[in-house]
């Protein structure tokens, strides 16, 4: 079986009707901007079922206009922390967070494809992404820059940029508990447990909240500025705007919202390490680490010469891909989660932004790069960026939708620009 049809299959097998998981075992419920790769993965066979994706998703917001990063759709009791523990009381159950709003850009995308069957479709998730958008403008982006109140709000869930934010969050008080995740991968590929007592006492924290986000936001243990959400949503507003646009609505706001997040870039750029940089916003410390969330950049076409310069020192270091650190730093960890490995879903994204500043050579590269981890171990959720070790979840659904729509995408032609 051809690399295209593996993947089909695993989109096929992962897809639990309307919504699709990330993996079977290590996660069994819908994760949010898993999810939208899901939806464009989907497109390129079933254009119907892309869109079904969307709107199982944003079925699932919140009044507030918060799209959860887990939907709780079937019951897993043994998954930790589940519906029990975030007890958020949505229907369905849900967690009390948000994750990286790509699904505006992958819309986009998904549109794209075939305008004329896809503008209904489209047309009836506009005005849930709007609301969405408007939610992480006025409630997470009040200092300027997107911040996040939980490291998996970012996506990035234990990279270091969070360090400086998790060293002030008291993990201590939290009853024991079983995780799921290290019976279905080595334990020295995830997060360590010392961090997981701090995510379950934020939790704990939201729990207490009644998940109001104002008091989150003011007043719960962990508040810092996210690169990767900035530019992640940076880039959704303005396809946002895009789509807008096409259905001839009055997208004046969504451009305003857009104008104020990159009139607020220079409040995250760091000077001394010459990229942009996560900042605790409960101390103003900023985290002082180069990593995937500073690459973004490029998704939102913010990048810099200076930026270039950094981009290929730390791309050169390695040879599969971008690295979720820096390479060149004590942090480095090649194979654990956020702190080192290559992950060709954040590689698909950067390239996203590459093609279009018409950065064709960079873009080339990092495709053939991403490709022949996919070819070498097939469809994995990350890989370690030095000898291309696979890592995390197999059958991944991201992994094999981004094989469909960019990595095996023309493969000859991006060998030969490469």
């Amino acid at each position: 079986m051809d690399l295209n049809e593996q993947a089909r299959q695993i989109l096929r097998q992962n897809d639990k009707g309307g919504y699709t998981l990330p993996t079977h075992g290590l996660y069994p419920y819908q994760w949010n901007w898993d999810s939208a790769f899901a939806a464009w993965g989907l497109a390129t066979f079933d254009l119907a079922r892309a869109w079904d994706e969307f709107d199982t998703l944003m079925a699932s917001q919140w009044d507030t206009g918060m799209v959860p990063h887990i939907i709780f759709h079937a019951p897993d009791p043994g998954y930790f922390p589940g519906p029990d523990v975030w007890s958020t009381g949505q229907n369905p159950e849900t967690s009390g967070i948000s994750q990286p709003p790509v699904a505006a850009t992958l819309a986009r995308l998904v549109w794209e494809m075939d305008k004329a069957q896809s503008h209904e479709r489209m047309a009836e998730i506009f005005p849930k992404l709007v609301k969405w958008h408007r939610w992480w403008h006025e409630v997470r982006c009040t200092h300027g820059a997107a911040a996040i109140t939980h490291p998996w709000e970012s996506g990035r869930d234990n990279c270091p940029d969070w360090d400086i934010g998790m060293a002030g969050v008291d993990g201590s008080g939290v009853a024991p508990y079983t995780r799921r995740d290290i019976g279905h991968v080595d334990p020295s590929m995830r997060p360590s447990k010392a961090e997981y007592d701090r995510y379950i006492a934020m939790v704990q924290f939201g729990v207490e909240a009644g998940w109001d986000q104002d008091r989150i936001v003011a007043d719960g243990p962990f508040l810092m500025a996210d690169p990767g959400i900035t530019f992640i949503l940076l880039r959704a507003h303005e396809d946002l705007v895009v789509l807008g646009q096409a259905l001839n609505e009055d997208v004046s706001e969504i451009e305003g919202w857009a104008r104020a997040l990159r009139n607020a870039l220079p409040l995250i750029w760091n000077a001394d390490l010459k990229g942009y940089d996560a900042k605790n916003l409960r101390t103003g410390e900023v985290a002082g680490v180069l990593g995937s969330g500073a690459f973004l950049a490029y998704l939102a076409d913010a990048g810099n010469p200076e930026l270039d310069e950094q981009l290929l020192r730390v791309w050169d270091a390695v040879s599969y891909g971008i690295p979720s650190a820096d390479p060149q730093a004590e942090i480095f960890d090649p194979r654990r989660y956020w702190r080192g490995p290559t992950w060709p879903v954040v590689n698909a994204l950067m390239a996203l932004g590459l093609r279009d500043s018409g950065r064709d050579d960079l873009e080339a590269r990092l495709r053939a790069e991403t490709a022949e981890l996919i070819q070498k171990h097939g469809f994995f959720e990350y890989f370690d960026p030095i000898d291309a070790t696979p890592c995390g979840g197999s059958n991944f659904t991201w992994t094999a939708a981004i094989w469909l729509t960019w990595a095996g995408h023309d493969l000859e032609q991006a060998r030969g620009a490469a």
